[in-house]
């Protein structure tokens, strides 16, 4: 991937808390071009268009999760060790509001409206991050730490589904403990000791 400048770094920023806040059709240039102190010709040079940004946006992110997830794997030694970072990644986040919600997820609710280019980007994370979680639920279920009801492949569906609706509920109700309050009941029921 290339390395961008710091003014792209900081346009690609703010158009992340943008989409969180609003939505791809959420924000416009001039909305960055604001936040950022920039003209909206700098950011036409970085990213010529919205697609441009929202694509890279997302292809930044889908790497992230990427490098985040194979750092798990060399720090933590087990998959249910891997899943309790990952939902406590996400408590964090939304605790401190760092980033209260999945970017992806957002713009998947936009899917059916939003251009091509974007919606293969935002599929390509999906498909890593349920890959991802159906190999831990693989392992651990081989491993006899994860106790499972369904096949790996469905556990990690359902379980990528419920970290998304409990990131909805907390955003819905306003309040941060609504993630934990569904996570961890779900994390107790995978967990428990056969």
């Amino acid at each position: 991937m290339n390395k961008l400048s710091s003014t792209a770094d900081e346009i690609l920023a703010c158009a992340q808390s943008l989409i969180v806040a609003g939505g791809y059709n959420g924000f416009s240039y001039a909305d960055i071009a604001e936040v950022v102190g920039v003209r909206k010709p700098s950011i036409h040079h970085h990213f010529p268009s919205k697609v441009d940004l929202v694509k890279t946006l997302v292809s930044r992110y889908r790497a992230a999760a990427e490098e985040g997830a194979a750092n798990m794997a060399h720090a933590l030694p087990g998959p249910q060790d891997q899943l309790q970072a990952y939902v406590g990644y996400w408590k964090r986040c939304i605790e401190d509001a760092s980033a209260p919600f999945c970017v992806c997820a957002l713009l998947a609710v936009e899917l059916p409206v939003l251009p091509e280019e974007v919606a293969l980007e935002i599929r390509a994370y999906f498909r890593f991050l349920s890959d991802w979680l159906t190999s831990l639920f693989e392992r651990g279920a081989r491993e006899g730490v994860l106790r499972l009801r369904e096949t790996p492949h469905v556990e990690a569906e359902a379980f990528m589904a419920t970290v998304h609706g409990a990131m909805l509920s907390a955003r819905a109700f306003g309040n941060a403990g609504a993630f934990a309050a569904v996570m961890d009941p779900m994390m107790a029921r995978l967990t428990a000791v056969v």
